[in-house]
């Protein structure tokens, strides 16, 4: 008891405050750290591109803004493409025209001359049987020698014959062209309408659109500057494609499985969000080098993957808080 007596009055009260302080950080700030996981923000961009060479025409987004799905991002030079589309159209236009002129036939003035053919040798076909018909008679009653009668005869069926050929040309002029040049000439329109569709198709990729609702992230070619084809011309970061990343020790990882809800909030966000977890690690690792701490340095960790209900506020990279799952959540 006489030892007591002999510590110093400072000595005492230094002691007990710092035996308060002990208490405090083991409680408060220990505590915190075991309650909080650790974790950022991360996106995967998309990057737009036209097929072709061209310098870019028009931009009509900036970095940094928003653009809905489908809306308009750039447009490479149109002309070349739009004058390839010009002469593939007119290529369908030529080739569905001959189709459509074999399976007419000729047309009404060249059947007109046939027409007039056939006229003529209905005439001398009528000729050869008034003949015919005025000299039979008298070679019967013997006027005229047999031979007479052989000549009209014979002047009445080559009359006959060339009646009916003239007509078959006629006919067969108006049948129009055989069935296999017809189904050539409507296949080479249909080879010539896959080409306008090609040309076509090239000229809408000229001026991509925005796959879904995104935010412009990098813009790599201004107006009037020349873009090689498949080059990314801007980077879109589209509100499907931010995640929130973060480490689950192994301890707790039972907690946690696809298509659960975790609550995170970081600096600056002006109230905690939720995020709906999509992937949970198979395999375990140690704690990445940029989530150190003296607690968890060196810690077997599961990465886990979760969909922030609001992504479209939040920038990859930021820093966040995860309040780690109770058992039984």
């Amino acid at each position: 008891m006489s030892r007591l007596k002999r510590i110093p009055r400072p000595a005492l009260v230094l002691g007990v405050i710092a035996l308060i302080a002990g208490l405090v950080w083991w409680v408060f700030l220990r505590g915190d750290e075991a309650r909080t996981l650790t974790g950022y923000i991360e996106g995967e961009r998309v990057y737009l591109a036209a097929p072709v060479s061209g310098a870019v025409s028009a931009l009509y987004v900036r970095e940094g803004e928003r653009v809905a799905a489908g809306g308009r991002t750039f447009l490479i030079d149109p002309r070349v493409q739009r004058a390839q589309a010009d002469s593939a159209a007119a290529a369908v236009g030529a080739a569905e025209a001959r189709a459509d002129d074999l399976r007419k036939g000729q047309r009404a003035e060249e059947l007109s001359v046939f027409d007039a053919e056939l006229a003529a040798a209905q005439a001398s076909e009528r000729a050869a049987e008034a003949d015919y018909g005025r000299i039979e008679p008298l070679v019967r009653q013997g006027i005229y020698a047999p031979a007479r009668l052989d000549q009209v005869r014979a002047a009445r069926d080559a009359a006959r014959a060339q009646t009916a050929a003239v007509r078959r040309r006629r006919d067969v002029a108006a049948l129009g062209a055989r069935q296999d040049a017809i189904s050539q000439a409507e296949q080479q329109a249909l080879q010539a309408g896959g080409g306008l569709s090609e040309a076509q198709a090239r000229l809408g990729q000229l001026s991509p659109t925005a796959p879904a609702a995104a935010r412009v992230e990098e813009i790599f070619y201004r107006p009037g500057e020349w873009a090689a084809a498949n080059t990314p011309v801007l980077a879109l970061l589209p509100d499907s494609e931010v995640k929130l990343v973060f480490f689950v020790p192994e301890a707790e990882m039972a907690r946690y499985r696809p298509g659960g809800t975790v609550r995170f909030s970081c600096d600056g966000c002006a109230a905690a969000g939720t995020a709906r977890i999509s992937w949970v690690s198979p395999r375990p690792e140690f704690t990445p080098p940029i989530l150190y701490s003296r607690g968890s340095r060196d810690r077997l960790v599961y990465r886990i993957e979760a969909r922030p209900a609001k992504a479209a506020t939040l920038n990859p990279g930021l820093p966040v808080d995860v309040v780690p799952l109770e058992a039984g959540e």
